[in-house]
């Protein structure tokens, strides 16, 4: 399984970004990330400058939104969707693309889904349940 640190994740955020703007070649992975981070012009500045804002800490209290984290569980939802991994993720998608108009919104939704069912693995030291998972994207 492949898993990064903190500061390989952010890098390659960045480095996405930076190929993006600088009109270079970019492997899909670094393609789909850079059209994650186009749809969302308010990190533009942040991801324009990986000096300054590689070390950046976002307090969990939810009063601003971690950008890293965000694009990081934007990734992890396409991926769930395009292998169909947990079963029933993609109808799901596909439902909220429909209620909210948007693939974005709707993944937006997922993210709290995702969410819960990671911290619910936290508090309960256990591993994450597919199930919690889909069960609060159908009271979504």
């Amino acid at each position: 399984m492949f898993a990064p640190s903190r500061d390989e994740a952010r890098l390659f955020l960045f480095e996405s970004w930076r190929k993006r703007c600088a009109g270079e070649l970019l492997t899909p992975l670094e393609d789909l990330t850079a059209q994650l981070i186009n749809k969302h012009p308010e990190y533009h500045a942040l991801f324009s400058d990986p000096e300054k804002n590689q070390g950046k800490d976002f307090a969990p209290d939810g009063n601003i939104v971690n950008p890293f984290l965000h694009l990081m569980m934007h990734l992890t939802l396409e991926e769930q969707i395009s292998i169909g991994q947990p079963h029933g993720v993609r109808e799901q998608f596909t439902r909220l693309t429909e209620k909210y108009q948007s693939e974005h919104e709707a993944q937006h939704a997922m993210m709290d889904c995702l969410g819960e069912m990671i911290w619910q693995a936290q508090r309960n030291q256990t591993a994450p349940d597919a199930q919690v998972y889909l069960n609060c994207l159908e009271q979504q």
